[in-house]
């Protein structure tokens, strides 16, 4: 169903919480890679399994929702719903809110990004609210899980900060993969990589690939003081 841009009040976009939603920080600094990667709704590959652990994968989409529909950020907002049903939801000035629902696989999302805007037909099950039965919503917890709120912060400042957030998610993430980090360590690499940068306008691509060269080589700093 089409819609005008101008009525939108807020976008959420719904998080699972991941494997490790309810758990105290204690608990997540003895996590293990083969824990982070036991995602409870999604079959995903291994780098978007630990992102979804540490809710980067959100704050990865508010950038990314902000430039595909041109909306700030203060427009979207992002909630935990552990049965990964609805997957993201529009709200209007009127008040109403539109829903997207289905069953979590990601064959439903690929196959309508490879043909949009046409939908091709599945063989998957249809979504039997019946048996699901329940819908939950919990507001993240940015103190457990700071990758959601560095999204945020890198998208507030801008330029080339988004790049350096990610590249150092990417070499954090890889670190953590091969043994050589903890879990808590991811969240503190990238903050201390965005701290050390001087963020600049993105002009060109090259604005952007020289940011990215530079989060990593100072992230693999990082995880290097960590693991020698």
């Amino acid at each position: 169903v089409g819609e005008w841009h101008n009525p939108i009040e807020k976008i959420v976009l719904t998080a699972s919480g991941g494997p490790f939603r309810g758990k105290s920080r204690e608990e997540l600094a003895k996590v293990t890679k083969a824990q982070a990667l036991k995602h409870p709704n999604w079959d995903m590959g291994a780098k978007i399994t630990i992102d979804s652990a540490s809710l980067m994968n959100k704050g990865l989409e508010v950038i990314e929702a902000r430039w595909l529909f041109d909306i700030p950020e203060t427009q979207i907002e992002v909630l935990v719903h552990r049965e990964s049903i609805i997957h993201s939801l529009v709200e209007y000035t009127d008040r109403s809110v539109i829903a997207q629902l289905g069953l979590p696989d990601m064959r439903t999302p690929i196959s309508y990004a490879m043909r949009y805007p046409e939908r091709m037909p599945l063989d998957l099950p249809s979504l039997d609210l019946t048996e699901i039965s329940t819908l939950t919503f919990f507001k993240p917890d940015h103190e457990r899980f700071p990758c959601l709120q560095l999204g945020y912060e890198a998208l507030r400042i801008g330029g080339t900060m988004p790049a350096t957030m990610n590249a150092a998610n990417e070499v954090a993430v890889e670190a953590f993969l091969q043994n050589g980090i903890r879990f808590l360590d991811i969240p503190d690499i990238i903050r201390s990589t965005m701290e050390a940068h001087a963020p600049r306008p993105i002009d060109a691509l090259d604005d952007a690939l020289d940011a990215d060269r530079w989060a990593r080589d100072k992230a693999e700093s990082l995880v290097h003081a960590l693991t020698r």
